[in-house]
């Protein structure tokens, strides 16, 4: 999710052409800064919506994994993560593109740029989102058994499972997750920006960049809501349990074995509420973070 440049249109690619390396550090700077506040912004103020998804898709049921007890479990890992997650991927975002462009000689609007910067993003922003996810998700589905802070969370799975099956457990079925939902979002994000002003005859703002988000997301998050069923499993599963012997496919088809296809859309409804309202602000918080900052500068 994101927005300036990257968000607003402001900038076109004639202007990057021309820009020295004291503007792309600028840029470079605005991109981490809004990023930073639009993840924090999104992720506190819709954290309950987060928490009654996962406990829907969690295989306790919902109401074992705490029902609508305790939903801010889980809000400090998340908070914490959630700024330097979000700044991770912007900052990359932006560079793929400008690299992405240069290598291939496409326009930043190209679609195929989009999805291959937002993809490439998302992998570095999962080495930082992976361990939150972990400490959040067993705060929130499993609060109730173990009343464990997020670091000796941490620092438990660390210990008893290493590094790959512990700290970074659920790592291939969240890039599994991301990268379709970035291949999805990013290029009707963009394309839903470009369209705004010719469409409407009114000059883009940080609010029709947020509306773009919120549909963008709403249509990914639909989407794309199985796989993020199997990865709350797999993130969620106890260490001798049998789901973390199957692959994901695997898990899929054991979802929908025990549920059939209502098991791979738990969560369907807050998940899609939960990403459109988290476009909305996502997107118009940068956009209006990257703004105020390139006003300043």
């Amino acid at each position: 999710m994101e927005a300036a440049e990257i968000g607003s249109g402001v900038m076109n690619p004639d202007i990057v052409a021309t820009m020295t390396p004291e503007t792309s550090q600028h840029n470079f700077i605005n991109a981490l800064v809004a990023g930073g506040v639009a993840g924090m912004v999104v992720d506190i103020a819709l954290f309950p919506i987060d928490t009654v998804k996962t406990r829907l898709q969690s295989g306790r049921g919902f109401w074992r994994a705490g029902g609508f007890k305790g939903i801010y479990k889980g809000l400090a890992p998340a908070a914490a993560g959630s700024a330097p997650t979000a700044a991770l991927f912007f900052c990359a975002y932006e560079n793929f593109k400008k690299l992405f462009c240069d290598l291939s000689g496409c326009t930043k609007n190209s679609p195929y740029i989009h999805m291959a910067s937002a993809s490439s993003a998302e992998v570095l922003a999962c080495l930082i989102r992976v361990p939150v996810e972990i400490a959040k998700q067993r705060r929130q589905a499993l609060g109730t058994k173990s009343q464990n802070g997020a670091l000796q969370i941490l620092w438990t799975a660390y210990k008893t499972e290493g590094l790959r099956k512990g700290l970074y457990r659920g790592f291939g079925s969240t890039i599994m997750r991301e990268i379709p939902f970035s291949l999805i979002q990013f290029p009707l994000w963009e394309f839903f920006k470009l369209q705004w002003e010719p469409l409407t005859g009114i000059e883009s703002t940080p609010f029709s960049v947020a509306l773009c988000g919120a549909v963008a997301g709403g249509i990914s998050a639909g989407l794309t809501t199985p796989l993020d069923v199997v990865k709350t499993r797999i993130m969620l599963a106890e260490q001798n349990s049998a789901i973390r012997k199957l692959s994901i496919p695997k898990v899929m088809g054991s979802i929908y074995r025990e549920k059939g296809i209502t098991g791979l859309f738990a969560g369907f409804v807050p998940r899609v509420m939960w990403i459109t309202l988290g476009g909305a602000f996502f997107f118009g918080f940068y956009d209006l973070t990257t703004r105020m900052l390139a006003a300043q500068s």
